[in-house]
């Protein structure tokens, strides 16, 4: 009889933490050193004793990977796309981890190799590159890459004429790259090392080889980024924080001229200006909770000269706009689900690209340039692979471009729905879900719930290539889009934040048991996952309703939200006071104490919990899941195991190599299975 691997133990070291008045007691602060070889030591134990607690179920994870690795496109490429009488394209070759990013001369169908990752990943346990970032003239090629995981990347240019790398490398800033006109000089950002807040914009010289310094951003609650859109006539710095920001521009062609401010920061006001040609777009949410979007000349840039394209709407929340020379295509979503507008830019007429499915995701995919009448878009569903459509603006003609072939894969054995329940406020919370198409709603499904819930940020229902592991063994997969997200417009993610933000968590709950109520799936066989700060809704919901859940698994979870919220020296804190509040301010201090997860472990039968975490984050550092693990343990007064599992070489992403990451999911889907019947 084989005997159960003992769980590491980690020290308690008491440490009094005080704010307000009110005292903390963190038994485990010291995780937070990892320079000290304890820390590491404790990281690796645990590492072990995950892989002991797996072990017996390694054919199990083995079958797993074979089958994720079996929908795997060995040789996949993707849609070229034309630009400067080339066609651009990557690829994926057999067996290999990487992609090779290529490009095609439409003029004599000669093929180049612009970067091969493999190549270029050779000895790094992790790596990740922005793949090139082409001149204008079409002759150098920029690149960015991070071989450690904290992204901060390292950029290099290539002459493509004589395939020289040009000789100079620019460390620690980001994969965020603009070209001037004249292909002289590039644009980029970088980070401050130790907050890892983006705050800088340089223009680099390559005849002088040299950077210079073009705008630093003081308010350490903005970030700021740059791009450029299709007609390439301006480079737009955005300083952004969570619910303000700030756009300035510059004309390409005189790329040695000094940045102009678009419009100055009105604190709750958020604009993006996108570059017409001829004029400015403007989306903003000034007077307009889910944006409206405006035109104006180039030289009359006031609100005052801003003419209403789309007006505010209640139901409609307006996201992106891709600007041709004669169209627009709005980006929006309409009762959670995303809606192609397509505008004529002189007669105004506009019509919507039809879709049809119960629960899908529509995006706009790489486009070609200004002049074309071709818009292109990526469609999916859970059950239904990508399919790359080219859309006609002017004919309304579409073609499919792409179908992803999934190998050993039948879309039509698998059905999709979604459902609307209704949460404790009675708020209706929409519910996305996949299963067998045969699957009966009896109450004797497990299943497994995924949710997010923070940022604004929307979960569409997307195709995912590794659940279906799951639902052949009979699982139902629901995406529940709490508050927090922006699937129903702007009031739902105001209603999931700073002091709403129990929402997200109630939501969830509610939702989870809706699923029972309604005998889709059964009680005593539910799994939640979640990631960053669907991590931290996880270890919410988990100190909530243990009972609820069979088993959880909590990825990069962000989950000592109070003590990382005080610490303005860890990275990015500053910049999410608008998202959880400030607790500087006893009255955020106080709501955020409500639900950290960290610092609401109790005496209590905690479920099944597998945690995993980089060393290397530069988001969610890793000792923020290590000490709730050691709390969890220290509290947790049921026999459930709580598993953590560090990489020590990577960071927030997790690995960086196709392969690796199925392992990563086939690990998670393995504790998943090992749990469902314990």
């Amino acid at each position: 009889m084989t005997t159960a691997p003992k769980e590491p133990h980690s020290t308690p070291m008491e440490k009094k933490l005080e704010k307000h008045g009110h005292v903390r007691t963190d038994n485990y602060f010291w995780l937070k050193n990892r320079e000290d070889k304890n820390v590491v030591q404790y990281l690796e134990n645990e590492n072990a004793y995950t892989a002991l607690t797996l072990k017996p179920y390694e054919k199990i994870e083995h079958q797993i990977f074979e089958e994720m690795k079996s929908r795997v496109i060995e040789d996949e490429s993707t849609v070229p796309v034309q630009r400067g009488g080339f066609e651009y394209y990557s690829q994926f070759t057999p067996g290999k981890q990487y992609p090779v990013y290529l490009r095609k001369s439409i003029s004599d169908g000669k093929e180049t190799v612009l970067l091969d990752i493999n190549h270029e990943a050779t000895g790094q346990s992790f790596y990740e590159s922005s793949g090139p970032i082409m001149s204008n003239d079409h002759n150098l090629m920029a690149y960015a890459y991070d071989n450690q995981g904290r992204r901060f990347y390292t950029i290099q240019v290539k002459d493509l004429r004589t395939q020289e790398v040009l000789p100079f490398k620019i460390e620690n800033a980001k994969a965020n790259i603009i070209w001037s006109k004249d292909n002289r000089y590039f644009f980029y950002t970088q980070s401050d090392p130790e907050t890892l807040r983006t705050y800088k914009v340089y223009r680099y010289d390559l005849r002088e080889k040299k950077s210079t310094l073009l705008f630093e951003e003081k308010d350490e609650t903005y970030e700021v980024y740059i791009y450029q859109n299709l007609a390439k006539n301006y480079v737009f710095i955005i300083s952004n924080s969570t619910l303000t920001t700030e756009i300035k521009y510059l004309d390409t062609s005189k790329p040695l001229s000094n940045f102009e401010t678009f419009l100055k920061r009105e604190q709750g006001h958020e604009y993006e200006v996108y570059d017409g040609g001829d004029r400015f777009y403007i989306r903003s949410n000034w007077q307009a909770p889910n944006f409206r979007l405006f035109e104006t000349p180039l030289n009359k840039i006031n609100k005052t000269a801003w003419k209403e394209i789309i007006p505010h709407k209640k139901d409609y929340y307006l996201e992106e706009v891709a600007v041709f020379k004669d169209y627009l295509v709005v980006s929006g979503k309409f009762e959670g689900l995303d809606q192609l507008l397509v505008i004529n830019r002189q007669t105004k007429k506009e019509y919507p690209i039809p879709f049809n499915d119960k629960a899908y995701t529509a995006e706009a995919d790489a486009q070609s340039d200004y002049n074309s009448h071709v818009f292109r878009y990526v469609f999916e569903s859970m059950r239904q692979p990508e399919q790359t459509f080219d859309f006609n603006l002017k004919t309304q003609e579409k073609v499919l471009k792409k179908e992803r072939q999934i190998p050993n894969f039948n879309p039509a054995l698998y059905k999709t729905e979604r459902i609307w329940i209704s949460a404790r406020d009675g708020r209706k919370v929409p519910v996305s879900l996949l299963m067998k198409i045969d699957q009966k709603q009896d109450g004797t499904a497990p299943v497994l719930t995924y949710g997010y819930g923070s940022y604004g940020v929307s979960m569409t229902p997307w195709y995912s290539q590794t659940v279906f592991s799951l639902i052949d063994r009979g699982f139902v997969y629901a995406v529940i889009h709490v508050r927090g997200g922006a699937e129903l417009g702007r009031y739902w993610y105001e209603e999931g934040r700073t002091t709403n933000k129990m929402n997200t968590f109630t939501d969830y709950i509610d939702a989870t048991e809706a699923l029972v109520n309604l005998k889709i799936v059964d009680r005593n066989k539910i799994f939640a996952m979640g990631g960053s700060a669907g991590g931290l809704l996880m270890g919410a919901i988990m100190n909530m309703r243990p009972d609820l859940y069979k088993g959880i698994i909590a990825q990069v979870p962000f989950v000592d939200v109070l003590t990382t919220m005080l610490d303005d020296s860890i990275p990015l804190t500053t910049g999410e006071y608008d998202e959880w509040g400030n607790p500087n301010e006893k009255k955020f201090y106080d709501y955020i104490l409500q639900y950290s997860p960290y610092d609401n472990v109790r005496k209590a039968n905690y479920p099944h919990l597998l945690v995993t975490t980089g060393f290397h984050d530069s988001q969610v550092q890793y000792w923020e899941p290590a000490k709730w693990v050691s709390r969890l343990r220290e509290m947790n007064t049921s026999s459930s195991k709580i598993l953590l599992k560090t990489d020590m070489d990577s960071g927030h992403g997790g690995s960086s190599g196709r392969y690796q990451k199925l392992k990563e999911k086939a690990l998670e889907f393995t504790f998943i299975l090992m749990t469902k019947d314990l």
